[in-house]
């Protein structure tokens, strides 16, 4: 099949087999390697990736089904001129950052948390990160990222 998926802005055109995952596409065809395999079964949140501004486990997702939907992985956060996006910042100036494995699924899960809800509170951030588990942080230190990065958030 031949389909045009939108990741981080720019529209690619890739020939897929219908049973092909988002993360097997973004990794293997766009060469986009910051989205990670843990599990396969969307149990970790490290394929985590934002489809029109909501996290979705790319393991469990159809390429097919994201054809005219807004894709944003991690190589998609940074601003022009900025190194860092302020969630990402924010999860390195907490601590959060760790073996890394599991980052760019809290930073993306982060990020879509913040849209929803700029100001959440505990039950909210503990909530909507679920879905990705950490083996390295024991998870107070990205509570305090999430906390920081929305203060980072309302600076913008």
């Amino acid at each position: 099949m031949n389909i045009t998926l939108n990741v981080n802005g720019q529209d690619y055109p890739v020939v897929i087999s219908p049973e092909e995952s988002l993360l097997t596409v973004l990794r293997d065809r766009l060469n986009l390697i910051g989205t990670k395999e843990g599990c396969g079964t969307g149990e970790c949140g490290s394929c985590t990736v934002l489809a029109d501004d909501r996290p979705l486990k790319s393991c469990l997702t159809w390429a097919v089904q994201m054809e005219g939907r807004k894709i944003l992985t991690i190589e998609g956060m940074t601003r022009s001129g900025h190194p860092l996006h302020p969630v990402q910042k924010a999860y390195v100036e907490a601590g959060a950052v760790q073996c890394g494995f599991c980052t760019p699924g809290f930073v993306l899960a982060t990020y879509g948390l913040l849209k929803k809800y700029p100001d959440p509170t505990d039950n909210q951030i503990k909530e909507e990160l679920a879905g990705n588990i950490c083996r390295c942080t024991g998870y107070e230190t990205i509570l305090a990222a999430v906390k920081l990065a929305a203060a980072n958030m309302k600076e913008l």
